[in-house]
């Protein structure tokens, strides 16, 4: 992100947390008449550059006041940290060292959680596809062309779309130091894009380089334990596809605690399999620690006696 983004609503304000995900946010709340806060804006411009992958927000402490007066904002220029929506630290006055040392510090933390993310998806299929769009609605011609090669060699890969999730979208061009999608990796590791994939196809390596059969015990296993909370569901966190999805999703928002989801609409085998492998007949299935937790009703039990927080904690998941 090349400058601030100058919010100038509280909705505004909102979109952009919630759109950040599990990016680092600094807000910078300023005032154009004080000098010293202009000063600050020149500094944030610099730490941008210096930071891409760090959210930075310019935001005029009077003129958007809910917003000021929802975090105690008292003097200008303010910075507040957020990560995932929630306020993380504070650095208040003009203090350009220590607003730089703390930008730094967060950044890391936020990237080794990244990492680890991004490792996860990597793995969480034998053959997986970072793509726009999906396998069904591809969202461009790259993406849609290597979905047509693998399907006519029936390559069974799962997929990603990084318009979903920008933090991904830009962490993965850094992880594996490949600066445009589509990206193919079979067993965690980069196989290439599209041209590669076409070269492959070409010269009759595919199927070899992507032979990586798992059994659907094994894959299920992955997928189920690919983060610590996950959320079989028809859709995804943005776009639940039917009631009982959506109203799991609010409930599980409302906790604050970080989950991630897979869509059974785009795996039938994904969708056929867990039924019988967890015995569980419907759908959404939530899990914790690769233990299936069970569906809708019974994490509305759970919330309704006060328990679901220490259930998606692991703490009495069994």
């Amino acid at each position: 992100m090349a400058a601030a983004v100058a919010v100038e609503s509280s909705t505004q304000f909102q979109e952009v947390l919630e759109r950040a995900k599990r990016s680092l946010v600094v807000v910078h709340f300023w005032a154009s008449w004080a000098q010293q806060c202009l000063h600050m804006n020149e500094v944030i411009t610099e730490l941008s550059k210096e930071y891409p992958n760090v959210i930075f927000v310019k935001l005029e402490a009077e003129s958007v006041p809910e917003v000021s007066e929802k975090y105690d904002i008292s003097s200008v220029p303010t910075f507040l940290f957020f990560k995932n929506c929630q306020r993380i630290d504070q650095v208040d006055g003009a203090r350009a060292p220590e607003l730089t040392k703390k930008v730094q510090q967060h950044s890391e933390t936020t990237k080794q959680d990244l990492d680890e993310q991004l490792g996860k998806l990597l793995n969480s299929a034998p053959c997986m596809l970072f793509m726009k769009g999906t396998p069904q609605e591809p969202r461009c011609g790259f993406s849609k062309k290597i979905v047509e090669i693998l399907n006519e060699h029936n390559i069974r890969f799962c997929s990603f779309d990084i318009l979903s999730d920008e933090d991904v979208r830009q962490g993965l061009k850094v992880y594996s130091n490949w600066p445009t999608y589509p990206q193919l990796y079979v067993n965690g590791e980069l196989v290439g894009g599209l041209d590669i994939v076409k070269e492959l196809a070409e010269t009759g390596e595919l199927e070899k380089t992507c032979h990586t059969e798992m059994r659907l015990e094994d894959r299920l296993k992955a997928l189920i334990n690919k983060s610590k909370v996950v959320l079989f569901m028809k859709g995804n966190k943005a776009l639940a596809k039917c009631g009982f999805s959506r109203t799991i999703v609010g409930i599980l928002n409302e906790t604050g605690v970080e989950y991630e989801t897979f869509d059974i609409l785009e795996d039938e085998e994904v969708r056929q399999g867990l039924k019988t492998f967890s015995n569980w007949p419907t759908y959404p299935q939530l899990y914790v620690n690769g233990e299936l937790i069970g569906g809708l009703d019974i994490v509305k039990e759970l919330e309704k006696s006060g328990e679901l927080l220490s259930a998606l904690k692991g703490e009495n998941a069994s």
